[in-house]
């Protein structure tokens, strides 16, 4: 007799307003990474080097406005504040393990598996607190950090829109994780290439971004300065991510899975009156 399995409860249902206010941090994100290319001969990209913190106070605010937004639409309450907060941390302390070798990141494979299995809107929230926490933790506070936020919520984000949440289970639902693992690790660090690229001296190198170039022009330069400055450290992340994904991947799956059936984040909250 086969037994019926049950849907997976998400931390953070992705309600109207939750999917609009990611849309709208998703779209500043882009074109705050990407309006270097489209820049003309005579706009100044390096006078916009001090944008960051402005960026870093709009990041903020729009990712106050996804929390509240999860929480009108009914899918953040205390339990997954609580869940947040353990995962946030221990990504925050797993980053700087093995960091400066290679990009050995193991940071990475506990995002994956975190938004696989509470979903984009949790998966959003919860790879930006990290890196915070972590850039707060290792001493990183730059102009580079709201750029790595937005980056790493996208990554987190990712798992958590893969297919089949309910019923793809065992080594295949691991494997798809291992390659999505692989390949967005790849992304991030391409993206993250893109945020500090444009404000290299085009006089310096044969491979710096030039304003004004045609784009494919500055996209071929582009690809030549992430094969030749970040290849090895991208893959170095992707690997760490596959090996670890393939070993450790399958019992913390069964972890948090256990433990978001047992905090019974969807179910309400109520309060009874005590007795006189």
């Amino acid at each position: 007799m086969s037994t019926r399995r049950q849907p997976q409860a998400r931390a953070i249902r992705l309600g109207p307003r939750s999917v609009i206010a990611l849309l709208l941090v998703s779209a500043v994100g882009v074109a705050a990474f990407g309006w270097p290319l489209l820049a003309g001969p005579s706009s100044q990209v390096s006078a916009h080097a001090q944008d960051a913190p402005w960026l870093f106070a709009g990041l903020l605010v729009l990712l106050v406005g996804v929390v509240a937004a999860a929480v009108s639409d009914g899918g953040l309450g205390p339990k997954a504040v609580a869940m947040l907060g353990v995962l946030a941390a221990t990504g925050a302390a797993l980053r700087p393990v093995g960091a400066g070798t290679a990009g050995i990141e193991p940071m990475f494979f506990l995002m994956v598996l975190s938004g696989r299995v509470l979903g984009p809107g949790f998966g959003f929230v919860l790879g930006s607190v990290s890196m915070f926490a972590s850039a707060l933790l290792t001493g990183g506070v730059g102009p580079w950090m709201p750029f790595q936020m937005l980056s790493m919520g996208w990554f987190t984000m990712g798992a958590g829109l893969l297919p089949s949440p309910d019923r793809l289970r065992g080594r295949a639902e691991v494997l798809m994780l291992a390659a999505y693992g692989f390949l967005a690790s790849f992304a991030y660090g391409t993206v993250m290439n893109l945020a500090g690229w444009p404000f290299l001296d085009s006089l310096s190198s044969s491979v710096a971004f030039q304003a004004g170039a045609p784009l494919h022009e500055n996209l071929v330069r582009f690809l030549a300065y992430c094969l030749a400055t970040s290849l090895g450290w991208d893959l170095g992340r992707a690997v760490i991510t596959v090996v670890l994904t393939l070993t450790v991947g399958p019992a913390l799956l069964r972890a948090l899975r256990r433990a978001t059936r047992r905090a019974a984040f969807e179910a309400p909250v109520t309060f009874e009156s005590a007795e006189p």
